[in-house]
């Protein structure tokens, strides 16, 4: 998988990540990664809280979530931080 990277990074810092996803139409949305799985992976979607599954062969293309440039030292520096 090309975007496993970018799975990864959302499920190590806990930050959204965009993911194009085929379900019954192509559409976006942005997902926090919870666990990784062998098949499929478990995430949050953006506003909402009960977390759900999706298969990786549903998903086309992931990339960085809107604002994040995905610079992991901010983020390392943001969750060590006291006033977080």
């Amino acid at each position: 998988m090309e975007f496993e990277r970018f799975l990864y990074y959302s499920l190590r810092h806990a930050r959204p990540v965009r993911c194009l996803v085929q379900e019954d139409k192509l559409r976006y949305m942005n997902l926090t990664v919870i666990k990784l799985n062998e098949e499929d992976f478990i995430c949050l979607r953006a506003g909402r809280k009960k977390p759900f599954t999706l298969r990786y062969d549903q998903v086309l293309a992931v990339s960085y979530a809107r604002g994040d440039d995905g610079d992991t030292l901010k983020n390392e520096q943001r969750e060590h931080s006291p006033f977080a």
